[in-house]
């Protein structure tokens, strides 16, 4: 946009939200410049913070009318450049729009705005003894609209489900400004799953203004065990025979030395910096049943030259424990300046091939790798270790985070479990999808956006490069 077009718009958007909900100073803008994800980077023109469904329908109608295209924002902790201003240098904001609409006890369920933190939906209904299962690392920060638009996992979603599993509804401002509801409050709808479209098409349909949200009951009773491996080989073994027996546990985790060393060094908990592995089992139920499910993974794990195998003693040892685990991508900047979360999927029985593919991509690019990763649906997580000032370096963690997607691939896996494809992997897409696939896919996109007005420049390959790489600031802890 020119200066002058910026200026207008910028009027414009101030009549709707007011002035304080309006941001073009260099400063301000800066902030806005990526997500988690820091290797590329571009700043919008404006960035506009809504509190209502009805300001941001007033604002993507202006920008309809203008021809101007958007980009929506959450929490800004989305790890694959989801969020980053390409072709739309209007940035739409939803942190300011931070209501529970609803509770509804009786039958489960929640109506939170888009700007809602993830962990904030437990903590409102933890006294009624439900819960809101998806759990990204992230949760105390990200937002439901951010965990919509990627289809956010976490580490309790092994057995409970993703975003989608407890997404019933949601509130859509279109393209072109119209307000939809999709979905319903009740558990199964007829016709097509359009909720289940908008759910991880990351901002490219439209804007989630508010979701309808499935509650689950907290579990009777909760056992939470660390096994601690001498190598990644008998730790992700562990792994396979622990599902193989039929057991499917609320969480099964894993952690490297490297992360271990980090995550040890930055919280104390206890962990033995010289273990290949540590797994972090949690299996829950009724209680009556829980005490022989526990001695089942207990013997599996042992089984697999577990050294020893430590069942938390309290909630709160429970608690310290999922602290270490959920913050260790903050706790990876004792080890480098700067670090690059990947995030691909292979089936859990070629856990220790893929690791193994790993290890040889960082010793050829001469990188450092740490892993931590939800083992139990072999979605992982490796985290490349490198100075943004080494221009070199970038390069290299750039080539080798590509290989490890290819590398997925070919095990039978995928190129994302739950960080999305933004601009990141647009182009390791074409590795599982033909252009038939993707040409459908653009169909249905086109049926929301005919005029790829929302989020423009995302999920799809392009034939080169559409970002302006700049020097990223120091990566934030996520």
């Amino acid at each position: 946009m020119s200066s002058l077009e910026t200026a207008r718009l910028r009027d414009a958007l101030v009549a709707i939200v007011g002035a304080e909900g309006v941001l073009s100073s260099p400063a301000d803008l800066s902030v806005y410049e990526c997500d988690g994800y820091t290797l590329e980077r571009a700043q919008p023109d404006i960035v506009v913070l809504p509190r209502s469904t009805r300001e941001v329908a007033a604002v993507v109608r202006l920008a309809w009318d203008a021809g101007v295209p958007f980009v929506p924002r959450g929490a800004g902790t989305g790890l694959s450049g989801g969020c980053l201003p390409l072709e739309a240098k209007l940035m739409i904001g939803l942190s300011r729009m931070r209501q529970i609409r609803a509770i509804d006890v009786p039958n489960r369920r929640l109506v939170a705005e888009a700007g809602v933190v993830n962990a904030a939906v437990s903590r409102a209904v933890r006294s009624h003894g439900l819960q809101y299962v998806p759990d990204p690392s992230s949760q105390s920060a990200c937002t439901i609209g951010g965990n919509i638009a990627e289809n956010s996992g976490g580490p309790h979603t092994l057995k409970y489900g993703v975003t989608t599993n407890h997404l019933l509804g949601v509130e859509l401002v279109l393209p072109d400004g119209a307000v939809v509801e999709l979905g319903d409050a009740i558990e199964h709808t007829l016709g097509y799953d359009l909720t289940g479209v908008v759910c991880g098409a990351e901002g490219t349909v439209g804007i989630v203004t508010a979701a309808t949200l499935r509650l689950e009951p907290m579990p009777a009773a909760v056992t939470t065990l660390l096994s601690i491996h001498e190598t990644v080989a008998d730790a992700t073994a562990a792994v396979s025979d622990v599902i193989a027996a039929g057991i499917v546990p609320a969480a099964l985790e894993m952690m490297d030395r490297t992360i271990v060393e980090a995550v040890e060094a930055a919280f104390g908990f206890g962990f033995p910096t010289d273990a290949g592995a540590v797994l972090i089992i949690e299996v829950d139920g009724p209680a009556a049943g829980l005490a022989a499910l526990t001695a089942a993974v207990t013997e599996i794990c042992r089984n697999h030259r577990a050294r020893s195998v430590r069942v938390a003693a309290d909630d709160a040892e429970r608690a310290a424990l999922w602290k270490s685990r959920k913050r260790a991508f903050g706790a990876v900047g004792r080890l480098a300046p700067n670090y690059c979360t990947q995030d691909g999927v292979v089936p859990r029985t070629r856990l220790p091939e893929i690791l193994a593919e790993i290890e040889c991509i960082g010793a050829r690019h001469r990188l450092r790798i740490g892993n931590v990763f939800h083992a139990g649906d072999g979605n992982i997580h490796p985290i490349l270790l490198y100075d943004e000032r080494d221009e070199g370096e970038v390069a290299r963690v750039i080539a080798a985070g590509r290989e490890i997607l290819a590398a997925c691939v070919r095990l039978g896996g995928s190129v994302t479990g739950e960080h999305g494809i933004g601009v990141e992997k647009m182009q390791e897409l074409g590795l599982i999808f033909g252009p038939d696939d993707l040409a459908v896919m653009r169909q249905v996109r086109a049926v929301f956006d005919p005029d790829s007005r929302a989020n423009p420049g995302k999920i799809f390959p392009t034939s080169g490069g559409c970002v302006e790489r700049r020097r990223p600031a120091r990566q934030a802890a996520l």
